[in-house]
């Protein structure tokens, strides 16, 4: 029967984790497994199970990002990916405590998962640019100005993300513009779930540069670095772009800055130049909005520092406003090499990293909450079920497939290593 040191079977342990992953506790879990599967196991015994069982993936994972290394990795996709392949960065959150101090939360403190989502995708190359035009949702000013907030909360410390109470009415008004915008017709969302062929997702607690590797060796596994053609995109953090320059820049990928994180800064940048004026506020952001959507940053830019000089000559009145446009001036100035967004689309190369940004908000679910308090060890097992499951290939299945390396549970020492 295959039983392992758990006593259960594999499809059973492939269940009891699965479901400790996706469900938002250990405890819900233990109540699903019961009413769904007729299996009884404890919340204490499933947090067990899926820590072993995603350390024992992170081991497998690491032993394949070894082999990279070494270029014994063997391709799982042999032939290459047709249409094309992109490569998305960033980065969640979730709270952890200290170890080895027993029971408890010490030294609770923020920190940060790190996500990739590797896709391919089935677009074509086309003669000219596709959309010209910007999307309508960009050029909604409820939703515009949702999209900037959205994005400058997300970059604020996490401490101080869920500190703000939320007023119902804006709440409930958000929520009817998202309910609008999602009224696509069907020929829209069809258009919208073919887009993606397969998306595989990596993720750890580990640091940058281990975390490049670990998307270097996923690239190599899937094949994406054979696509014709083929992208990276993400915000402007700057150990996204180191692990560009290392790992996928000698692969052929075209770097692409994510145009939300563009928006949210010229939003601000538009209506600090105007202060008090929304009207203008408005009518600047759009007009900056068509120049970095069409491609033309060397325009962008000479409108940048006009605003940036006429606020100068204000003197101090006028500072923080100008902290605010120097703010968006620099972060142009430092990306305008990934904002050829004309190009990017006329390559079927996609300008947003929003579906990293939906994988980490499905991570964010199991993994992030305000008396979720992870063992390093335990968020990076987490992580690894949880990135296997959001794969849509074969991963959930060839990991837990794999021979376990514990000895059977029989006899004494049940967790000995397997001879």
């Amino acid at each position: 029967m295959r039983l392992g040191t758990e006593g259960y079977s594999p499809a059973v342990l492939s269940k009891a984790a699965r479901q400790a992953s996706k469900s938002a506790s250990f405890a819900e879990a233990s109540d699903d497994l019961q009413e769904l599967a007729d299996v009884e196991i404890s919340a204490t015994h499933l947090q067990r199970i899926s820590e072993r069982i995603g350390q024992e993936w992170a081991e497998a994972r690491d032993q394949d990002v070894e082999k990279f290394r070494q270029s014994k990795l063997e391709r799982s996709y042999k032939e290459a990916p047709r249409g094309a392949a992109a490569v998305m960065l960033d980065g969640g959150r979730l709270q952890t405590r200290a170890d080895d101090r027993g029971r408890g939360v010490s030294e609770a403190s923020w920190r940060e998962s790190k996500v990739a989502c590797c896709l391919t995708l089935q677009t074509k190359a086309v003669g000219v640019d596709p959309h010209p035009e910007p999307p309508a949702k960009f050029l909604e000013p409820t939703t515009a100005a949702r999209l900037a907030s959205e994005v400058k909360r997300r970059s604020q410390p996490s401490s101080g993300r869920n500190d703000k109470p939320k007023d119902a009415s804006q709440a409930s008004q958000r929520k009817k513009q998202r309910k609008k915008m999602k009224k696509r017709s069907p020929r829209e969302r069809q258009r919208k779930q073919n887009r993606t062929r397969v998306r595989t997702v990596v993720a750890t607690m580990e640091n940058s540069e281990i975390f490049g590797w670990q998307v270097a060796a996923e690239i190599h596994r899937r094949g994406l670095d054979q696509a014709k053609r083929k992208a990276c995109v993400c915000d402007g953090q700057a150990y996204n772009w180191s692990i560009y320059e290392m790992h996928l820049l000698p692969l052929g990928f075209v770097a692409v800055l994510d145009f939300v994180h563009l928006l949210a800064y010229l939003y601000d940048a538009a209506h600090a130049f105007h202060g008090g004026d929304a009207a203008r506020g408005w009518k600047t952001y759009v007009q900056w909005l068509r120049l970095a959507w069409s491609g033309k940053v060397t325009s962008l830019l000479l409108q940048l520092r006009a605003a940036a000089a006429d606020l100068a000559q204000r003197g101090s009145v006028a500072a923080d406003r100008k902290g605010t446009i120097d703010e968006t001036l620099t972060y142009v100035t430092n990306n305008r090499q990934r904002m050829d967004y004309s190009e990017y689309r006329r390559l079927g190369l996609p300008v947003s990293s929003a579906p990293v940004e939906s994988t980490i908000k499905q991570i964010n679910r199991r993994v992030k909450g305000t008396e979720k308090f992870w063992l390093t060890e335990g968020a990076e097992a987490m992580l690894q079920l949880r990135a296997a499951q959001l794969s849509q290939d074969d991963r959930w299945l060839r990991y837990s497939s794999r021979l376990r390396p514990h000895r059977r549970a029989a006899g004494t020492h049940r967790l000995a290593q397997a001879a």
